[in-house]
Order: structure tokens, then C-alpha cells, then sequence
């Protein structure tokens, strides 16, 4: 998994109402991920975007136990991605936290945010749980 550099930053959107709102919607989709369900992820504020974090079940990366970095999700931010936006949908890309080289990966292609949830929920390789 190649290591990404740090997304561009942008302005940081307003923490409160319709930020607040997306907030709650990235935890309440976390509570139907397939793996560690008795676990409790936080969503945090990310620059523009979020960034996930939970206790690290498996031990894989950490054997105490403790919490890890899970993924980030950051509005996309090439010309294509915005064009596309301007359909009716923002679009999202999803990175996954490359815990042995101590980096984020390489952000996935931009999608609409609902597509992002669904794949970051399931992890059926294990990518963003491990």
C-alpha cells in the first residue's frame, strides 16, 4: 500500500449545523460495520474533512489494545470530482490508515459519500478494520 502525501488543506468548514449533521451521519452509518460492532469508533474533524479512530480489537496493530486510526474521508478536490459534484451530489474520497508504514494511503477515487460509507462498513478485505 503506497503512503500518500497529506491531503491539500482547505478552510476548515463551520462546526455546527448542517457540519454537526454530517458528523452524526458518519456515526450512526459506523454502527452497521460488519467488523467490531461492540467496539464505539469516533468520528473526529479532520481539516475538511473526518477522520475515524477505534480501539484497535484485533491487536494486529496495537497489542495493548488501544486506539487507532481507522480512515479519513475528505471532500474530493480535483476538477473532475467537482464537476460531477454539481449533479446533486458531493463527492468523497476514503483513505485508509497504512498502520506499518505509519501514513495515510493513497486516497481512494472520488464517490459520492453514501458508496464510501457502504465500503468502509463492510471491509471485506480488511482494509480500514484490521
Amino acid at each position: 500500500m503506497a503512503c500518500s502525501l497529506p491531503m491539500p488543506e482547505s478552510p476548515t468548514p463551520p462546526r455546527g449545523g448542517v457540519a454537526d449533521f454530517l458528523l452524526h451521519r458518519l456515526e450512526r452509518a459506523l454502527r452497521e460495520r460488519a467488523r467490531y460492532r461492540y467496539v464505539r469508533p469516533s468520528v473526529l474533524p479532520d481539516g475538511p474533512g473526518y477522520r475515524i479512530e477505534s480501539p484497535c480489537c484485533s491487536r494486529n496493530v496495537d497489542a495493548n489494545g488501544g486506539v487507532i486510526d481507522i480512515a479519513r474521508l475528505q471532500p474530493a478536490a480535483d476538477a473532475a470530482a467537482l464537476a460531477l459534484a454539481h449533479k446533486g451530489q458531493a463527492l468523497w474520497q476514503l483513505q485508509a490508515r497504512d498502520h506499518a508504514a505509519g501514513c495515510w494511503a493513497e486516497p481512494g477515487p472520488a464517490a459520492p459519500l453514501p458508496d464510501l460509507l457502504a465500503q468502509l462498513c463492510a471491509d471485506t478485505e480488511r482494509v480500514y478494520w484490521p
